[in-house]
């Protein structure tokens, strides 16, 4: 088994690494500055709101940051060779796409007097963009180097902030838990990668991308930190007061209608009547991801429930039945299933909120009415289709050798890119055995 050639594993990472990190660190030297509000205001009053604000929100900020490094991280496990690189890589890919986020959004919203002003409404706002990159990452897991992780962050981020900006600022669509800018636009992000990336290779099973229990119960594991913290997400940026309360508990009652009916789904669905782990780890999360855009509105207990069991009934049947036949007809890989837990929830979620706006009462502001309808569904339009054109474009670069893909007998390999020190007491002759194979890659990374 050969590896990838000594200057593409061991100084193109590094190398772009650095360059970037100098590149953005001389950035915030000369351009940033912190927010009036978040600094030291001399005012009394404007002093107490600074503080209640920190206080209201930065709580949420802490939910969020365990939700995308421990929960999302560990979801991202279930590979039982690729757990380290997996949480390394969401970790890497987070922190340089928040530090890309705030340079892109502090430019395009936040610029005062040349200096970009930073604080910790804007420290979300970048997470939240960050939070594109780790979901589009799932669809080609395992499958991509570091390099090519990089280079995919670096030109989704951009492509994200110009999205939001058109769907929100310009549309007015109203998303405030990120199901049509964040969830959707992610997926088919990442789905548009995956088939220019891979292009039409029959999509197969990688001998080294079949779960364990003990890496499955390691993703379940993540995917109930997700649930326990994803009102958090949802809720953060609501208006606080009965808005917030309310997008608070639509999240709840749809992620526990969505957990019911994913057991329920999961038992009858299997032939023997055991439950599946991949429909638990990503099918209680499916009402989370359907309810974000609603959540904030005046929709009933009723609806947030029915939308929670559609949602996470829709995701099962696209493990059980979509993936398949997209991988058959479509040559599409999708390693996490990430169409099934943004995509198809996202989409309903995005249809349901045309659906509230087209029968609430107008306000004051003109908002709601069929007006705002026909913008939440131009909204859902131009997110997937403006971000599946532009995830093709970016899977065809991607294919640069120069990226340093990792060759297919070492897809899914931790011993790729972690150094692991193992004691053997008697080892094998080299080329006596499969694990006197395995053993000499190990050592030589």
């Amino acid at each position: 088994m050969a590896l990838p050639p000594l200057s593409s594993t061991r100084c193109l990472l590094p190398l772009s690494l650095g360059l970037l990190q100098a590149a953005l660190l001389l950035f915030f030297a000369l351009c940033v500055t912190y927010d009036e509000h978040s600094a030291s205001p001399t005012n009394p009053e404007d002093t107490e709101r600074a503080a209640k604000q920190l206080h209201s929100t930065f709580p949420f900020f802490q939910d969020i940051q365990v939700m995308l490094v421990v929960g999302l991280g560990m979801l991202l496990a279930f590979l039982p060779r690729y757990g380290f690189s997996a949480l390394t890589h969401n970790f890497l890919l987070l922190n340089v796409s928040t530090q890309w986020a705030l340079v892109l959004q502090g430019l395009l919203h936040r610029l005062q007097h040349g200096k970009a002003l930073l604080g910790l409404h804007s420290m979300l706002s970048a997470e939240f963009a960050a939070v594109t990159v780790l979901i589009s990452a799932g669809a080609v897991l395992g499958r991509t180097s570091p390099c090519q992780l990089l280079a995919m962050a670096l030109c989704e981020v951009p492509i994200y902030v110009a999205s939001e900006w058109l769907i929100v600022t310009r549309l007015g669509v109203l998303d405030v838990g990120g199901t049509i800018t964040i969830h959707i636009f992610a997926c088919y992000f990442g789905l548009g990668v995956s088939k220019a990336l891979f292009g039409n290779a029959k999509p197969t099973v990688h001998p080294k991308e079949t779960p364990t229990p003990r890496s499955d119960l390691l993703a379940l594991l993540g995917a109930l930190i997700l649930w326990v913290f994803w009102p958090s997400f949802v809720a953060v940026l609501c208006q606080p007061g009965d808005v917030q309360h309310r997008a608070i508990l639509h999240t709840l009652l749809a992620l526990s209608a969505g957990a019911v009916t994913t057991v329920l789904m999961s038992i009858l669905l299997e032939s023997d009547g055991k439950l599946s782990a991949a429909h638990l780890q990503n099918g209680s999360l499916a009402g989370g991801v359907a309810i974000g855009v609603v959540a904030d509105m005046h929709i009933t207990p009723a609806a947030a429930l029915a939308l929670g069991s559609l949602s996470s009934l829709l995701c099962i049947l696209g493990f059980q039945f979509l993936t398949p036949l997209l991988a058959k007809k479509l040559k599409l890989q999708d390693h996490c299933g990430i169409h099934n837990l943004h995509g198809l929830p996202g989409v309903l979620g995005a249809v349901a909120s045309i659906v509230a706006a087209s029968v609430a009462p107008r306000d004051g502001s003109g908002a709601g009415g069929h007006r705002q309808a026909w913008w939440q569904a131009a909204g859902l339009a131009v997110a997937l289709g403006g971000s599946l054109l532009a995830g093709m474009l970016v899977g065809a670069a991607l294919r640069l050798p120069c990226l340093a893909p990792p060759p297919e007998p070492l897809c899914f390999e931790d011993a790729l890119y972690f150094k692991f020190k193992e004691r053997v007491e008697n080892p094998p002759l080299p080329g006596s055995s499969t694990e006197g194979a395995a053993l000499a890659v190990r050592e030589r990374v």
